[in-house]
């Protein structure tokens, strides 16, 4: 029997995902919230833009965890690109005063920890998939 990464697996206990997946997917909870009460001059433009990221980094970072290694490494590449973008764009929603200081640095913080574990799996995918490893096998 196969077993998903995602959802319940017919019990009380949820099936475990990636720990920089399960960041991201925190992170967009928290953002969703504060979406919700940002001006309307940001809500259906920058906003919007911002919600589209976190989904499509939650994608390249689900994606990345069914392939092998040397497929996962541009998912993981367009990933950290997506997250590096949402950053900068939160910051200037921070800037405009669209968000306040609490929000921005609760997301940052979140967010911060994820490019991290991100960073940390670009660097593991680099390593297994370089060539001095590929020689060796």
């Amino acid at each position: 029997m196969l077993k998903s990464n995602f959802g319940h697996n017919g019990g009380n206990q949820p099936i475990r995902i990636l720990p920089v997946l399960n960041k991201v997917k925190e992170s967009y909870l928290l953002w969703y919230k504060f979406y919700q009460d940002l001006p309307k001059v940001h809500r259906y433009s920058l906003g919007q833009r911002i919600d589209t990221l976190f989904v499509e980094v939650i994608e390249a970072i689900s994606a990345a965890s069914f392939l092998s290694p040397v497929e996962k490494h541009p998912y993981v590449r367009l990933a950290i690109k997506k997250a590096d973008t949402l950053r900068v764009l939160l910051l200037v929603l921070w800037e405009t005063k669209s968000l306040d200081d609490k929000k921005y640095i609760a997301l940052s913080v979140k967010l911060d920890e994820a490019g991290k574990m991100l960073g940390g799996w670009n660097g593991q995918l680099t390593k297994q998939n370089s060539p001095a490893k590929a020689g060796e096998k």
